[in-house]
Formats: C-alpha cells, sequence, structure tokens
C-alpha cells in the first residue's frame, strides 16, 4: 500500500433480527427530546414504527415527528427538518429508513445550530460544522448507501437541478445506527435491486484506481463476489434473511471507508449519476447503473490490468490464451449480464432522461481527477449519450 491515511469510524453497529432491543441501551445518553425522522409511511404499515414508538415511549422522551423524507432529499425539506428541530430543541435525530433518511438526517444535524444557509455552506461551499451538531442515530430499513456507518450526506436543489453531496467528518456520522436485515423484506423488488447496484458501484468507485499492490483492493474484490452471490439469491428469494443480511453488512463495509483506504479512488459514476438524478429525480442506483458501462468501457484502456483483475478475480474469466483487453471486456460483459439478472436500469432514457437533456446534465456533472482518466466534458457527453 503506497501513501498515509488514518481510520476510524466513529458508529456503533448493532447487528441482527433482534438488534432493535438495544436501542434500549442507547436513549438514556441523550435528552428528552427526539426528533422521528422517516420516509412515505411505510414504516407505519410493517409494524417498524409501532415498535419504535413504543421504546422511545418506554424511555420517557419526547417524540416529534419529522416525516415525509423523499428518495432524493431536498434542500426545502432540509429547511422543514431544521425548522422542526430548533422549534423543538430536539436532543437526538433518529432516522428510520434508508440512506435518503440517514443522509437528510445528518444535513439536519449540521445545520440546526448553523446561522448560515446550510445549502450554500456545505453543498456549495463545502465547508465543514463550526457549530453545535445534534446527535443523530438510524434504524436501517434498506441497504444500499451506507450512509448508516458514513458522514456522507446528498442533498437535491430541484430549483438549480444540482444533487450534491457532502462527506462530513467523524462528528458527523450516526453514533450508533441499528441494521435488523428482516426490516428490509418489505421492500418492492426495483428498491431492493437498485440498493443492490448501489452497493457494488460504491465498492467499484473505490476499487477502480490506484496500480500498487492494496490490501484494499483485496477486501474490495471480497464484497463485490459476495454482492453477486447474496444477490442473485436475494431476487429470486426476497425473504431469504442469509442473503439479505450478506446484503446489508456488505452495504456498510462498502462505504464506512475501510476499503477505500490507500485508493485515491474514483467516483465519477456517482457524479455522473447524480446529475441524472438532479434533472430525473430518479432512483439513486438506477442513474448509477444506467452510466456505468458506458463509463468503464471508456476509462478501461486507462486502468487495462485492474479491469483485467476485475474480469479474473471478480467475475471468474478464463484468462488462458487471452490478451488484456479481451479479458477486460469479459469482465464487463459478464458484469452487464448480472445486471440483467438483477434487473436495474441501462438506459437513463428510462428514467426520463432526454437528448434535449444531455447539456445540461453535462454541466451538472463534477468532475473528478482520482481515477483513471480525467473527463473531458465532451467525454461526458459521450458517455450520456451512450447511456440514453
Amino acid at each position: 500500500m503506497l501513501g498515509n491515511f488514518s481510520f476510524m469510524n466513529a458508529t456503533k453497529i448493532y447487528f441482527g433480527d433482534d438488534s432493535l432491543k438495544f436501542l434500549n441501551d442507547e436513549l438514556p445518553k441523550y435528552g428528552k427530546n427526539i426528533q422521528l425522522i422517516y420516509g412515505g409511511g411505510s414504516i407505519k404499515r410493517n409494524g417498524i414504527y409501532d415498535a419504535i414508538i413504543e421504546i422511545l415511549k418506554a424511555n420517557g422522551k419526547n417524540i416529534v415527528e419529522d416525516a415525509g423524507v423523499m428518495p432524493n432529499p431536498t434542500v426545502d425539506k432540509l429547511r422543514e427538518g431544521i425548522k422542526i428541530a430548533r422549534e423543538n430543541n430536539v436532543d437526538l435525530l433518529l432516522a428510520v429508513g434508508g440512506g435518503s433518511c440517514c443522509d437528510y438526517a445528518k444535513a439536519v444535524s449540521v445545520s440546526v445550530h448553523c446561522d448560515e444557509d446550510a445549502w450554500e455552506k456545505y453543498f456549495i461551499r463545502f465547508e465543514e460544522p463550526t457549530c453545535e451538531i445534534v446527535p443523530v442515530a438510524c434504524v436501517l430499513t434498506m441497504a444500499g448507501t451506507g450512509s448508516e456507518m458514513n458522514g456522507g450526506s446528498v442533498i437535491t436543489n430541484h430549483a438549480t437541478k444540482q444533487k450534491i453531496g457532502h462527506v462530513f467528518g467523524e462528528n458527523v456520522m450516526p453514533k450508533f445506527s441499528i441494521l435488523n436485515p428482516k426490516f428490509t423484506f418489505s421492500l418492492p423488488k426495483r428498491q431492493m435491486v437498485a440498493g443492490i447496484y448501489d452497493i457494488f458501484n460504491h465498492i467499484c468507485e473505490q476499487y477502480f484506481s490506484g496500480t500498487d499492490d492494496n490490501t484494499s483492493d483485496y477486501i474490495a474484490e471480497g464484497l463485490m463476489r459476495s454482492v453477486i452471490h447474496s444477490s442473485l439469491i436475494a431476487v429470486e428469494n426476497p425473504e431469504d434473511y442469509e442473503a439479505r443480511s450478506n446484503i446489508m453488512w456488505d452495504a456498510t463495509l462498502a462505504l464506512n471507508t475501510l476499503v477505500g483506504k490507500g485508493k485515491t479512488q474514483d467516483w465519477m459514476v456517482h457524479m455522473l449519476g447524480q446529475a441524472v438524478g438532479a434533472y430525473t429525480d430518479a432512483t439513486h442506483g438506477m442513474t448509477l447503473a444506467a452510466v456505468s458501462l458506458p463509463y468503464y468501457k471508456m476509462i478501461m484502456p486507462y486502468g487495462l490490468p485492474k479491469f483485467k483483475r476485475f474480469a479474473v478475480n471478480v467475475w471468474n474469466v478464463d484468462a488462458a490464451g487471452k490478451s488484456d483487453e479481451e479479458i477486460a471486456n469479459e469482465g464487463l460483459k459478464a458484469m452487464e449480464n448480472w445486471m440483467r439478472k438483477i434487473g436495474v436500469t441501462l438506459k437513463i432514457s428510462e428514467l426520463g432522461a432526454t437528448k434535449d437533456m444531455i447539456e445540461g446534465i453535462a454541466d451538472a456533472t463534477f468532475i473528478l481527477n482520482g481515477g483513471y482518466k480525467v473527463l473531458t466534458r465532451d467525454e461526458v457527453i459521450k458517455v450520456l449519450s451512450d447511456s440514453l
């Protein structure tokens, strides 16, 4: 491994089918006022809401509800959440849901005591919080983003057609997260597979960089193989506990900063996908899936040894008698076949993107330099056009 790094993760994880009971151990550490954050109400239909309310009341907490967090939380919703937190002097932000709820809670946490506009400070100027931070905790109901064990927060501004992520430091990470794989069983299949691809791409974004012999790459390959194996089981039987538990833990490990250590990291698929999402409001994992293959085909010649390794170590491509390029292409074809099997979207046009949006999406795409190729604007347009 080359370079220097530090590693610390501040989040405590409670994992398993009996993990919700540990909420009782954590709640006494925080004040009385709890802002309960959730989405469209599915947690009321599946019983998770009632179970959490019962625990909160048993611990003598005052509950302030903040419902309606959308799959791509908006700056308008963020401002609403900040107002709720301020008016109720909340002591803990408890996010119950998927990555969007966790992302939103972190954005609220750094904004409650901030005397500036949160969007401008954190998502335009990318400044760090200098104010008091309200602690966050998560009860996860969807596996994908890894937001339950990192400092990332992605917020969408429809007015400016921007979807921007800010990775905050360890002081913004959830204090604890509860991961019960059974809580993911009621997800619609499309949401499940979108989350699965989100996990896989998080690993790819860190894997496709660097040329050294890096321990992180070996960990990444094992996680990718786990995602592939368990995903094929889960799409056939969504209530296979072993498969869903593996997927849930894969999601957490994929983005808790471990597999990126010693890596420059790419993240251009996310930049492209988020720009598409800002224009279409499409599901995050599906936007990533739709732009991935055209992007990887474009950068493959610049990182050929890693793409060859990806083909052999992740997809079991037989390398005998083949050129490096042939091997690498077979790896991407195997990846495409898997994506089709699990049912992710492979075209941004299926997500609502049109040809006349391409220029605007390209302009909204942040260009990063950690991967094997720094894209020009024309190359961004080609990737997006090839994704239509």
